[in-house]
């Protein structure tokens, strides 16, 4: 297992290189086919081909690679010198969301709810999203009787 940080590039190259040929001979699968499959960019999978990475890959990234190559993601963590035992690192909790943004989100993913409607949910929510900023209003004191 090389422990150096080239050494386990170059491993973790070579390993990403073998996966991509043995799905385009056992599957026929292109380049595409394999970011379509496994969720991971071409540009990604390229730069792990070349080596190319400042910091680890993710390790989400790498899981969904191997198991859309049908690959045990094991295997992927071991050339990369990850060690296997040590407990994941704890995800920080989500922030407190707004209770109207809360009900938005079930009712995209109720059945019940038309397609028509769901199309409108993310429409107005996608505008809101990209629009311009208001300017902001200066701020005035309590109005006085006069």
């Amino acid at each position: 297992m090389p422990d150096s940080s080239a050494g386990r590039k170059i491993a973790f190259a070579a390993f990403v290189r073998k996966a991509l040929k043995d799905a385009r001979e056992t599957r026929a699968w292109t380049g595409s086919e394999v970011s379509r499959r496994t969720g991971v960019s071409r540009q990604t999978v390229n730069r792990w081909v070349r080596g190319e990475w400042a910091s680890d890959p993710e390790a989400e990234r790498v899981v969904a690679f191997c198991e859309g190559l049908g690959i045990d993601p094991l295997v992927a963590f071991g050339v990369l010198g990850w060690d296997r035992t040590a407990p994941a690192r704890p995800v920080p909790a989500a922030p407190p969301m707004d209770p109207d943004v809360e009900a938005l989100l079930r009712r995209l993913v109720d059945p019940n709810v038309s397609d028509a409607e769901k199309f409108h949910i993310r429409e107005t929510v996608r505008y809101l999203a990209y629009r311009p900023p208001l300017p902001a209003e200066p701020r005035r004191g309590p109005k006085r009787a006069g």
